[in-house]
């Protein structure tokens, strides 16, 4: 069966064959800043209650966290954006999973910056029936402790990628949460976290299933 990190392996390889090596070592060198920055300790963690909170989804429908949580456990994946080759390839992995999260008695729900029109399309170009909340100004993920801004020696290489982030977001602020999912009790508190700055590196979906049978 193809992981999740097959997949990103797989797409690291291509990449390192076909992105400039100058290039290449910009973006690691952010990425490796970030790391240093400390930012992942300031996440919200396993045993921390998740803050209530109330957004759109892809939809425009007003979504709250303690109406999810009244039917259900939930996991919360967030997400930089559909822009992003390793966020698309792991919803991709969280759809083929999504019968056996849903099985466990546990919901789906994703959170991104990007506008309610931008979710729509990531929902749509992975056939995921689930809500993609639009957390406009990362007003959601920077209570979670999530946010940072991206640097600016990655802003003309992700406009020669093809990626306008002002676009995606509705905003001119360049700040992205570091992906992270998190699996939250009923009662609120956080039952397990993967918060990880680099963002190749994502949660495998049978990790969620594997860790849903512990509630």
């Amino acid at each position: 069966m193809t992981t999740l990190k097959s997949a990103i392996d797989a797409y690291d390889a291509d990449k390192s064959k076909n992105v400039p090596a100058d290039i290449l070592a910009t973006m690691s060198r952010a990425t490796e800043e970030l790391k240093a920055s400390g930012l992942e300790g300031h996440a919200l963690r396993s045993g921390d209650r998740m803050p209530d909170f109330e957004l759109p989804n892809q939809h425009g429908e007003k979504r709250r966290l303690t109406d999810y949580l009244a039917q259900s456990p939930l996991v919360l994946n967030v997400y930089r954006g559909g822009w992003c080759p390793y966020c698309n390839m792991e919803m991709k992995a969280l759809h083929d999973a999504l019968p056996q999260i849903e099985a466990q008695g546990a919901r789906l729900v994703g959170m991104a910056p990007e506008t309610p029109d931008k979710a729509a399309e990531t929902a749509d170009r992975h056939a995921i029936n689930i809500d993609i909340l639009s957390d406009s100004g990362n007003q959601v993920a920077e209570r979670l402790g999530l946010v940072f801004e991206l640097p600016a020696a990655l802003r003309p290489i992700y406009e020669k990628f093809g990626i306008d982030l002002p676009a995606y977001n509705g905003d001119e602020s360049f700040r992205l949460p570091v992906p992270a999912t998190y699996i939250i009790r009923q009662d609120g508190v956080i039952a397990y976290d993967f918060v990880n700055a680099d963002y190749t590196k994502r949660l495998e979906p049978s990790v969620i299933i594997e860790r849903l049978w512990d509630l």
